[in-house]
């Protein structure tokens, strides 16, 4: 075997994954638990475990390609750096107003999470600019001096700098930022011009805070992945995955932290995307369940769905205008995720009328569910399906995680069948449905909130739990076919490896389609590249430049993004800008169901440049090295009323091949488990993915 030079280590909430692949396709992996609050500790250990096994020198390692969660960590405990705010007079309590929505309209009850910056540590500077960027009050420097003292006297780790209209003339901020940085060298320090050169002071505001909380911690723990690498003699660059799906150099990742908030999902995204394309589907709902949460996105027409905003930190993600103000506004280009608090370690608890919950909050990687004898007493989804038999009663991940059904059936019996007056696997069905149902939740947010029709995609279920659950989930939605990667329990770590080096620029471009000049989106789009080019460091005839337009009906109060002819980078055809208004139209008629009859004209907002590193070899995924490790024969399995308990047969996934198999079997690997129930068939597909046929 040749050396291995790239590795991929993706942090989950209870596993650590990490995969790499030979020449041969085949896949090898490793899973261990998470260790927090060290995460690093995991992943070294999986990563230099893994290639010793494989018998590769630990320094010809060229790349680590990471994925984590780190920053949306920091977010969700509250754990970020202490930050201040400086901004314009009048505008210290924005976000405070954000945009006067609430998530859940019928609970009054509800209160947003509290501002990541207090309003003692927001500061006001007497400066304005108008939307075109004149200059109508200059900059009391007086009033920023002011804000240092009291920044210095606080302790304050982090500050946010983010003026009205600064994206139309950056002056004000980059003379703010120089008095700041002469003052406080020591702090972190994020001008929204930096962070999102856009109009809405609410969104670049809550972007450039969120940048800033977030940055000192992300900066310690890559500078320790780092050195704790290299000091266990792994060389190489650590690449790290963004939000968008591209992964970038760790040390860029230092200045712009935001971008890898929700980047840990996005992999998975990625791998899903080129996996399921070499077989030949275009159109697929991504299912990834894992141990903590399941997240949820849309591929259509073999391209991803991309969203360019984000709530982090108000339960279930979702990036729709319509819904929202229950976290905070990230306005950065993302993969379009929505995830839910359901995952096999998701809590099963009796709310206080006497109904079955699952989640959100979850065991964890430690102590994990009740199975894993670690101490946790209160039932888990990943329990429920021990008990029904779909998981392994005595070990899982080639018997590398030890399992006690017993504690599985009473844990359930006593905390959840008992006081509902059910019998045990009645209990544990519910469980598992109730689960279902939650992240049905997820995958409408990606489809029927977006004006899609589930019945026209085919479901890529991946994760640890992804295969178990996958099936039923689908009969719901009325999907037809579920397919299961190789390596389906670590394929997010497998995803990172299909990831391209890759960085967004975007500028603010407010005109009408119908009078915007040629010229002046030319010269933009000139002056993003000039952007692009440091960040990815190589040659720019290795580079692909895909340009973009967020765009609306003048009038509304949100945009969608749409692709620009690329000829705008190198021609001056005037029609770019029709044939831009025409997509624009389209999205909106297939997300909202019309287009106001061309009552209004179409406005470009901003305008967008992805540069893309061109790969020469991508890998080629056929089997996994692990693929045999499975019990084999035969248990019973419990698949609701209306087939009871069958006497289950258990196999690897290599005894299936080309030729449909009628159910009911249960798939055992290392990686996970997949559950093919009484009235479906599988079979594998030429390059070894399980596909599941529905009724």
């Amino acid at each position: 075997m040749s050396a291995v030079t790239r590795i991929a280590a993706d942090i989950g909430g209870t596993f650590t994954d990490i995969a790499v692949v030979l020449d041969d396709g085949r896949v090898a992996t490793r899973k261990l638990p998470s260790t927090p609050p060290n995460f690093a500790e995991a992943v070294v250990s999986g990563v230099t475990g893994l290639l010793t096994e494989l018998g590769s020198p630990l320094g010809a390692i060229e790349q680590v390609l990471h994925g984590c969660t780190v920053a949306t960590n920091a977010i969700l405990e509250h754990k970020g750096a202490r930050t201040a705010l400086i901004t314009t007079r009048g505008f210290r309590d924005v976000l405070e107003l954000q945009r006067v929505r609430v998530p859940a309209l019928y609970d009054p009850l509800f209160e947003k999470p509290k501002a990541l910056v207090p309003r003692r540590l927001r500061f006001e500077v007497t400066e304005r600019l108008d939307a075109t960027g004149q200059v109508l009050t200059p900059v009391a420097r007086a009033d920023i001096e002011a804000a240092i003292a009291a920044i210095r006297e606080e302790g304050v780790e982090a500050i946010a700098v983010c003026f009205l209209h600064s994206y139309a003339n950056p002056a004000h901020e980059r003379e703010a930022g120089e008095m700041i940085r002469a003052s406080l060298p020591d702090k972190f320090l994020s001008l929204s011009i930096d962070i999102l050169p856009q109009k809405r002071e609410y969104e670049r505001t809550s972007t450039t805070v969120i940048n800033a909380y977030v940055g000192p911690p992300v900066s310690q723990y890559m500078r320790a992945m780092i050195d704790d690498l290299h000091k266990a003699g792994v060389g190489g660059r650590l690449m790290v995955m963004q939000s968008s799906g591209g992964v970038i150099d760790a040390e860029s990742v230092l200045h712009k932290p935001a971008q890898i908030v929700e980047c840990g999902p996005a992999a998975g995204v990625i791998g899903a995307l080129e996996i399921a394309g070499a077989s030949g589907y275009a159109n697929l709902i991504t299912l990834d369940m894992g141990g903590t949460t399941a997240k949820a996105s849309l591929i259509e027409s073999g391209r991803l769905s991309m969203a360019a905003e984000y709530e982090v930190g108000g339960g279930m993600s979702s990036r729709s205008a319509l819904a929202g103000g229950g976290g905070y506004a990230l306005k950065l280009p993302v993969i379009d995720i929505s995830e839910v608090g359901a995952g096999g370690g998701s809590l099963v608890w009796i709310d206080k009328a006497g109904a079955l919950k699952v989640g959100p909050r979850s065991a964890g990687a430690v102590p994990g569910p009740v199975c894993y004898g670690a101490g946790n007493e209160q039932p888990t989804v990943t329990d429920a399906n021990v008990v029904l038999g779909y998981l392994n009663p005595t070990a899982l991940a080639g018997d590398t995680v030890p399992i006690d059904a017993a504690l599985s059936r009473k844990s359930i019996e006593e905390k959840v069948a008992k006081p509902l007056g059910r019998s045990l696997l009645e209990t544990a069905y519910g469980i598992h449905q109730v689960a279902n149902t939650n992240m049905m939740r997820a995958v409408k947010a990606v489809t029927t909130y977006r004006g899609r029709d589930p019945r026209d995609f085919a479901m890529f279920a991946f994760g640890g739990n992804g295969g178990v659950h996958a099936v039923d989930l689908a009969r719901a939605l009325q999907v037809r076919e579920v397919i299961v990667p190789v390596a389906a329990g670590v394929f997010s770590a497998v995803g990172l490896l299909f990831a391209k080096l890759e960085v967004n620029e975007t500028a603010a471009f407010l005109q009408l389609a119908t009078e915007a000049r040629i010229e002046d989106a030319a010269r933009a789009f000139d002056q993003l590249k000039r952007r692009i080019l440091p960040l990815l460091g190589v040659a720019e005839d290795r580079i692909r430049f895909e340009p973009q337009a967020d765009a609306r009906f003048k009038g509304q109060g949100f945009e969608l993004t749409v692709p620009f002819d690329a000829g705008v980078l190198k021609t001056s055809d005037a029609t770019m800008f029709q044939r831009l208004a025409a997509a624009f139209t389209a999205e909106h008629v297939a997300r909202y169901g019309h287009s106001f009859n061309d009552a209004f004209p179409v406005e470009i907002v901003n305008l967008r440049l992805v540069g893309t590193v061109l790969t020469e070899r991508r890998p080629a995924v056929t089997a996994s090295v692990a693929a045999g490790a499975t019990a084999a024969g035969n248990r019973p399995v419990y698949f609701g009323g209306a087939h009871g308990t069958v006497s289950t047969p258990v196999i690897g996934r290599a005894a299936l091949d080309r030729t449909a198999r009628r159910g009911p079997f249960i798939i055992e690997e290392y990686e996970g488990t997949s559950v093919v129930p009484p009235d479906c068939t599988a079979r594998l597909d030429a390059v070894g993915n399980i596909i599941i046929a529905l009724p």
